[in-house]
């Protein structure tokens, strides 16, 4: 891994990895504990539609791509907050019609000839650095917004109802944080594509989760376990020439298979003496 570092590629990859770790760890906490892992799915892959917009406009990516996922995860939340029992519906239809968007205005995209496979599976290893800069201030935002709202977030996690009571103001923080998901989600396809984002917002949160007694310990334990698995999954990417974010989401799924199987292992010899 030392001599890959004489690369500027490999050099933007690891700070890439290491800034979107980050956002997964606070942001996947949130997602995790709050079993929103539907929504967020559904936010990226509307996303879809956003990529379609960007270069069927000629826009920038971001922009576009960030606009749509935007709306969609507004839209989400607010079917979430006002009709759970047909959420998962309707983020299904949002899921379905985002992609369909996508495609369909890439297909009519005159001249398109862009590698849609980095948008599917990521690039790491060509993520330029503007995205880094996004990175760098979707990360600070994300853990100022941890700090500033923690007893909040704490409140709503695990007793939405009993946080009404108190005065929180569930709904905003609802949707301040799914527009969070989607702006890291945005962000993050760069890194592992919009079909492999949703494991790494998940993967480290929910290992953790086993681990920690506090929501604070969850966020910094999956930030350390998502850089840990992007390092690795670079490494092998590298070593092996594969492809880098399904690497990378592979080591995570090895991470999380091994920690089951710890659990386990763990729990069948308490419960033997």
């Amino acid at each position: 891994m030392i001599e890959a570092l004489q690369f500027e590629f490999m050099r933007n990859a690891i700070i890439a990895g290491c800034f979107a770790s980050l956002i997964c760890g606070i942001i996947g906490s949130f997602v995790v504990v709050n079993r929103l892992v539907f929504l967020a799915g559904g936010i990226a892959h509307a996303a879809f539609g956003g990529i379609g917009i960007a270069f069927f406009f000629g826009i920038p990516y971001v922009l576009g791509t960030l606009g749509f996922s935007l709306l969609a995860a507004m839209i989400m939340t607010a079917v979430v907050l006002t009709n759970k029992h047909r959420a998962d519906t309707f983020i299904g239809i949002l899921w379905a019609v985002g992609m369909a968007t996508g495609i369909i205005l890439l297909d009519m995209t005159p001249g398109y000839n862009v590698n849609l496979m980095s948008y599917l599976f990521g690039s790491i290893l060509a993520v330029p650095a503007s995205d880094i800069i996004w990175m760098v201030a979707i990360g600070i935002v994300a853990v100022l917004s941890a700090i500033f709202f923690y007893r909040d977030l704490l409140a709503i996690s695990y007793d939405d109802e009993f946080a009404r009571l108190r005065g929180v103001p569930v709904n905003l923080i609802y949707f301040l944080y799914i527009g969070l998901v989607a702006v890291s989600i945005v962000i993050i396809i760069r890194v592992v594509g919009l079909i492999l984002v949703i494991a790494l917002l998940t993967i480290p949160p929910y290992i953790a989760e086993k681990y920690c007694r506090t929501l604070g310990q969850m966020m910094a334990l999956s930030t350390v376990l998502a850089v840990v698995f992007n390092i690795s999954g670079l490494w092998l990417a590298f070593t092996y020439n594969l492809t880098s974010g399904a690497t990378i989401i592979l080591v995570a799924a090895a991470g999380f298979f091994l920690s089951m199987i710890g659990d386990a292992i763990f729990l069948k010899k308490r419960t033997a003496s």
